[in-house]
């Protein structure tokens, strides 16, 4: 073994970039906007965490969809920055009869039981236009990807993501809906 040398960073400014060739289309594999938890790890949070402080996760983390998770850290349901948004959170304290700080993710999930998703098999066989279609046809932003082989969350599929590797002139930080998407790809 040796020891390196260090360098005085102060005269360097730049940064190095990886260069990415993106050739992602609508006739590409579905697996191309595949978040596939098998290579990335899950944003989840856990269901008694306070819903007033979930945003702000969210934001720090850069997603706008978070998978819950139980004390036993079994998968629960999902909870989206609209589910823990000003308005809804009003909306929840209203109906519960509760303070702000009480509230919690569980209160504001989407429960895995109301939820739709797509097959992990059907989504191997299948084009990034087939699951625009799909998703504008049923109105998601996120749809989850199940392996129903082995009953487990396998991964998710985000308009963010499709719109991000299709490099799409979107507002990702805004809501874009599968409509808006849509027409830009038919013009």
């Amino acid at each position: 073994m040796h020891a390196l040398n260090l360098y005085k960073t102060e005269t360097i400014d730049a940064l190095a970039w990886p260069v990415i060739k993106n050739t992602v289309t609508v006739n590409s594999s579905a697996m191309a906007v595949f978040t596939d938890f098998k290579q990335h790890l899950p944003h989840v949070i856990d269901e008694r965490t306070r819903a007033d402080k979930i945003e702000g996760i969210m934001r720090q983390s850069h997603v706008r969809m978070m998978l819950v998770v139980n004390r036993h850290n079994r998968f629960v349901g999902i909870i989206t920055d609209q589910d823990v948004g000003e308005q809804a959170l009003i909306k929840r304290m209203t109906a519960l009869r509760i303070t702000r700080p009480e509230i919690s993710a569980a209160d504001c999930m989407r429960i895995k039981t109301s939820l739709m998703s797509f097959d992990f098999g059907e989504l191997v066989k299948s084009s990034v236009g087939d699951v625009i279609e799909t998703l504008k046809n049923y109105g998601q932003h996120h749809c989850l990807v199940m392996d129903r082989a082995s009953h487990e969350v396998r991964g998710v599929i985000s308009v963010s993501d499709i719109a991000r590797a299709l490099k799409l002139p979107l507002d990702i930080q805004g809501k874009p809906t599968f409509a808006e998407l849509i027409g830009i790809l038919s013009a």
